[in-house]
Parts: structure tokens; sequence; C-alpha cells
């Protein structure tokens, strides 16, 4: 089975929110929330993809300096495996957009228990819950 390495990020405001993005009509899970980020590159490292996904999807500049590993995943679906690496970041430029298509929503970590996710984001949503107290 092939494995897929992909980058997130919980981007995090002075609220303790974090921004979740819904998987649009045509994708995989459609409807589903998901934490931004995208699959890393040939040659690319981790942190290098996230902040080129962030600005494709969010039109934001992240430092990578800024976002600081949390956690990771690693989940079997039907056709691939998904090793996915969740960073946090609180400190980004511009105001983050739909650039996909995609509804944003900004969430508390604890209401994210009620909100339909893929199976691989679910486990992420306890170690933010540790992370911002």
């Amino acid at each position: 089975m092939k494995t897929v390495l992909v980058s997130a990020v919980a981007l995090i405001d002075l609220d303790g929110r974090v921004l979740l993005a819904q998987r649009p009509e045509g994708k995989a899970m459609a409807g589903m929330w998901e934490f931004p980020g995208g699959k890393v590159e040939p040659g690319e490292t981790a942190e290098a993809a996230l902040t080129r996904e962030i600005r494709e999807e969010l039109g934001v500049e992240i430092c990578e300096r800024c976002a600081s590993p949390l956690t990771f995943v690693s989940h079997a679906y039907e056709h691939f495996h998904l090793l996915m690496l969740l960073y946090v970041c609180r400190k980004w430029e511009g105001i983050p957009q739909s650039l996909e298509g995609q509804a944003l929503t900004w969430k508390h970590p604890r209401e994210m228990v009620q909100m339909p996710m893929p199976p691989a984001d679910v486990p992420l949503i306890a170690a933010l819950m540790d992370h911002l107290g």
C-alpha cells in the first residue's frame, strides 16, 4: 500500500480557536472538516510543503520558524496509508480566505469533537486540547 506524507497546520487565533477547512464537493470525504495542508512533494521538506500549501489554499504566509511540530497520525485508508504531520502556528501574514472553494471556520478544539472529520484528523483533536490547555 502506498504511503502518502501530508503536512497540516492548526492555525491558532488569539482566542485559542483553530482554523478548519471543509472538503469541497467532488473530493473524497466531501463535507468533512480538516486541518489545512497537503501532500509533501518529492524533494520537498514537510515545512516547505506546509508553507506552500497554506499559501495556495488560504492566501496567507506562514514562516517555517513559526510553525512548530505538535504531533502526527498514521492511518490506513482503503487505498493508501496516510502519515500526517500536524504543526501549530500562531503567527502568519494575511487573513485566511478560501482560495480553493472550501468553507472555513474557527473552532475551539472541544467543539471539533462534534464535527464530521476524516478518521485520520480525529486523534489530533486530543493533542490540540492538551496543547491549548
